[in-house]
């Protein structure tokens, strides 16, 4: 009786089992955000999903700050906020794990991003839930960025302004020191996913991912194949931090008319949560070691 008892007591006492990343919820955030319509910097339906993403980390009970400030753009000024949520962690350092969320402002045809700015989104959303539950060895950020999309054409500054605008704001204020690695996520949900290394991205986080991939025996949709991808990682790097770009860049309904909820696909988002997951404590083992 005894041995059963002690049994029946180490069971009560272990730790509940992490969250699992649910393609369904983060399908329906997906769907939520799409149906605001075609949502750039600047625009009312920005504002709509800026609200129904603070109210959506609300609801994990993660606490998020906003980071506002007008740029110039072609367009004359525009006003651009990055959403910050804080999952505090066993140490203070940050892995940052970013995305989009706004979508490009195209005036020939209603683009609604599904894909281009949406699968971001409704991802970083479900994976705040997941990792709220998780046992953190160090900070997680979840970083919502503004304005990666060119306002007219993607060259000089006009791009990449919520990355940009983040990376001076944490060298202007000393928070560049903490900041130890950034995982972007970028176009993921595609039907057909089929994501390439990135040459600008950092070659051991890549590696850990690839490998990650390998063991989640979904390396179907990881290919060795090469590219080199301009994103929103580029002032992470410029600013020596390790970065790494998870986006599958060969979509066919890439900035048409035709990037909607049909051409996108819920288990594609799965896999790449799948796969980051099953890479982070080998991406935070080696942040931490490297820290000392």
């Amino acid at each position: 009786m005894k041995v059963v008892l002690a049994v029946a007591l180490a069971l009560t006492l272990q730790a509940p089992s992490p969250a699992r990343f649910d393609s369904s919820r983060a399908w329906e955030h997906l769907r939520q955000l799409v149906a605001l319509g075609p949502r750039p910097a600047g625009s009312p339906a920005i504002e709509e999903s800026r609200s129904y993403i603070k109210q959506q980390l609300a609801r994990a009970s993660v606490p998020v700050r906003e980071q506002a400030w007008d740029d110039q753009t072609p367009a004359g000024p525009v006003r651009m906020v990055n959403l910050a949520a804080t999952i505090a962690g066993g140490s203070s350092d940050r892995l940052v794990i970013a995305g989009h969320y706004d979508t490009k402002r195209i005036r020939e045809f209603r683009f609604v991003g599904a894909n281009d700015g949406g699968s971001s989104t409704a991802f970083l959303l479900e994976l705040a839930r997941v990792l709220k539950g998780r046992r953190n060895p160090m900070t997680i950020e979840l970083l919502f960025l503004d304005g990666e999309e060119a306002v007219v054409e993607w060259q000089g500054n006009d791009r990449t302004y919520g990355s940009r605008h983040y990376v001076s704001a944490a060298r202007r204020d000393g928070s560049l020191a903490t900041l130890k690695a950034l995982v972007l996520v970028d176009m993921i949900a595609d039907r057909d996913l089929r994501i390439k290394k990135d040459d600008n991205s950092t070659e051991w986080l890549t590696e850990v991912i690839w490998q990650a991939a390998r063991r989640q025996k979904l390396s179907a949709h990881f290919s060795d194949e090469r590219t080199q991808i301009e994103d929103d990682h580029l002032p992470f790097l410029q600013a020596r931090v390790p970065a790494v770009d998870i986006i599958d860049l060969e979509y066919p309904a890439w900035h048409t008319a035709g990037d909607t909820l049909d051409a996108v696909s819920a288990r594609s988002m799965q896999v790449v949560a799948d796969t980051l997951l099953a890479a982070l404590p080998d991406i935070e083992a080696r942040l931490l070691a490297s820290d000392h």
